[in-house]
């Protein structure tokens, strides 16, 4: 039986941009695809993600392109600024053609995610089952098929299941065991919100300032009225901060007390901020993404955290691979269709857990005389004598890996 056939039925654990890409290139293929999500809705906002190398192609043959071209947020470049706003150093998107901080393709998650449901809208009907507001409980697989039940008392059989719920996949911790044997902790916490654009912010810039213990900075957004605050915190691991809201917040205006620029601006926005996001920062890696009939896609199966700047490319290219071997063979051969794929994700896995800059030690000043010498070291790096070699070294990290046909 050929495993186009509307007897295969795929399901998919999560609706962000792992799981809707999947989804997408499945139903083109003419599976049977289910979607749950727990959230009661889809998720507007995020942070800005780009697209290179690998991932720009994957978007270029799912015919997303063109798609994605409205929602382009107009990134210059990544601008360093002291505690009065004065620039003092900048690595434009042009001078590092598109392999620096900022890509040539930059588009808030959150629109990314409407593209690929609007794909998904106009795709073949009657194959798609998207379903908000659900999660799965229970997860028995055997030879022929996966048995699986849902908070909502449903229960079905699958021939797969992928898990693309991100980096704390409650579907992974079903299958393949809990979250710590997977996670390294990486120094600190990350964290985003949206804010009323400063009238003194310059246009098109992602403005950055590091001060003892906490890099942040405000990074444009598609509409120039809004931006979103990026916050990255150098501090010991508490394990006592995960979902709690108010000791997430007191943690952030205690590191940004006193730090000049807009920190007072950033934190008045917090407070009433209705897409914050808090997370530890850590890199999370299943050495094998495939057990039986279940895969890990996206976060869920490796991260090297929001320092990389790798997650989305990880996670559309994976879901392109993933599909693709799906739909090669028949329904009998769905196992090795899974192996395939383990294999062909991992060098880009790999590549998705480089820390552009060297993560937090090298991104977050630990002293006021840290700080000092990155803000000395930055300056000269990024002036115009040193602008080539810097540009070479970043180029050097991002060697584009061949995309399989």
């Amino acid at each position: 039986m050929n495993a186009t056939a509307p007897t295969t039925h795929i399901l998919v654990s999560g609706a962000g941009i792992a799981g809707l890409a999947l989804a997408l290139q499945l139903v083109r293929a003419g599976i049977r695809t289910t979607v749950v999500e727990r959230a009661d809705g889809p998720r507007p906002g995020g942070q800005a993600v780009d697209l290179r190398g690998a991932s720009r192609e994957v978007a270029e043959r799912m015919g997303l392109l063109e798609k994605i071209e409205p929602y382009r947020v107009d990134e210059k470049g990544l601008a360093y600024v002291d505690a009065r706003g004065r620039v003092f150093g900048r690595m434009s998107m042009e001078d590092f053609d598109g392999k620096g901080a900022v890509a040539e393709i930059e588009i808030a998650r959150g629109d990314l995610s409407e593209v690929l449901r609007r794909e998904l809208a106009a795709g073949p009907s009657g194959l798609l089952d998207l379903r908000y507001g659900d999660r799965i409980t229970s997860v028995m697989q055997d030879a022929s098929g996966v048995d699986v039940a849902f908070a909502s008392a449903a229960t079905a059989r699958y021939d797969i299941v992928v898990a693309t719920d991100g980096v704390h996949s409650s579907t992974r911790r079903l299958v393949f065991g809990p979250e710590e044997q997977f996670r390294t902790y990486l120094g600190g916490y990350a964290a985003f919100f949206t804010l009323p654009t400063p009238a003194d912010v310059e246009e098109g810039w992602f403005s950055m300032r590091f001060t003892p213990g906490a890099t942040f900075g405000i990074r444009p957004d598609l509409d120039p009225r809004t931006s979103k605050a990026m916050l990255t915190l150098r501090v010991d691991r508490d394990p006592s901060l995960r979902g709690d809201l108010d000791a997430q917040k007191s943690l952030i205006r205690r590191m940004l007390a006193g730090a000049g620029w807009h920190a007072e601006t950033i934190l008045a926005a917090m407070e009433t901020a209705d897409d914050f996001y808090f997370d530890e920062l850590m890199r999370l890696e299943v050495p094998n993404p495939v057990r039986g009939r279940v895969a890990l896609l996206g976060d869920a199966a490796s991260s090297g955290s929001p320092m990389s700047g790798m997650g989305t490319a990880t996670a559309l290219i994976g879901a392109y691979l993933l599909a693709a071997r799906i739909a090669d063979g028949d329904r009998d051969a769905l196992p090795d269709a899974l192996a395939r794929y383990a294999e062909q994700i991992r060098p880009f896995a790999a590549q998705g857990m480089t820390l552009m800059g060297g993560g937090v030690e090298r991104m977050v000043p630990a002293s006021r005389l840290q700080a000092a010498i990155m803000r000395a070291t930055m300056g000269v790096m990024l002036s115009r004598p040193f602008r080539p070699i810097v540009r070479r070294m970043f180029a050097a990290s991002q060697q584009d890996l061949p995309l399989p046909e």
